[in-house]
């Protein structure tokens, strides 16, 4: 290869299975590796300035040319525990709900739910920094990632999107996916997906070097989260894709 491929992700709790296995791997040696939040993320691979990135599935209609390139996601089957909308009342005495500037798809999914499923009217408000304290009365907040096991501790109503879009579509969630704005060489692919599967199969070791004591990392990992992108995922995808270019 030329040049390194340029790798964007997300430096949260739910990615550290996938990128476990990228110490020492001979991947390394391809390709250039950098962290951030993912609507972040999701703009450099859209600007071109990364090559590949774990970026919410919502970029995808932004992108002029994406592929897929792993067998890995951040996907669910049920109950994911770190996409959730929190509330001190029950859903139908919501008024205003204040939306995670951090990633798109988690916004995207909240509205589909709001109109499509729930069938709520309520006032939807962008934010740019934190916003957890506003939680409060009548105004519910998205909360996503590592903040939102967080805010699980505090909030008495917690309603997880993706156990919500399973009940409303019967369909398995994709958050993120490992996507590619141009074709890349098929070997980098394949030492890329060796990588990620390398910290899936050994969660055990991940959760050891990552002590998290609000939240059980192993049951985060294993009934929370489900990595591999199956058909079921890829139709899920699909799905929730047609939505958004509604």
């Amino acid at each position: 290869m030329e040049r390194k491929v340029k790798v964007a992700a997300v430096s949260y709790l739910n990615t550290r299975p996938l990128l476990y296995g990228f110490r020492d791997h001979p991947v390394m040696n391809m390709l250039e590796l950098s962290a951030d939040y993912p609507a972040k993320i999701a703009q450099q691979l859209i600007d071109g300035e990364v090559d590949v990135a774990l970026v919410p599935v919502a970029t995808i209609p932004k992108l002029q040319e994406y592929h897929i390139i792993s067998d890995f996601c951040i996907g669910a089957e049920g109950p994911v525990a770190s996409v959730c909308l929190f509330s001190e009342v029950p859903l139908n005495e919501i008024k205003r709900i204040y939306l995670d500037y951090q990633s798109r798809t988690s916004v995207a999914l909240l509205k589909v739910l709001v109109r499509e499923h729930w069938k709520l009217d309520v006032e939807l408000i962008e934010t740019n920094g934190d916003y957890e304290d506003k939680i409060n009365g009548t105004d519910a907040g998205l909360v996503i990632g590592d903040r939102a096991l967080e805010q699980r501790h505090v909030s008495p109503y917690i309603y997880d999107l993706a156990e919500h879009w399973m009940r409303f579509t019967s369909l398995p969630f994709v958050f993120a996916a490992w996507i590619s704005n141009k074709p890349l060489p098929a070997e980098f692919i394949q030492q890329f997906n060796n990588a990620n599967s390398l910290g899936i199969h050994n969660i055990p070791a991940v959760v050891a070097e990552n002590p998290y004591p609000l939240y059980d990392l192993t049951t985060y990992y294993t009934q929370n989260i489900s990595y591999p992108l199956t058909p079921s995922k890829r139709q899920g995808l699909q799905r929730f894709l047609g939505f958004l270019m509604k």
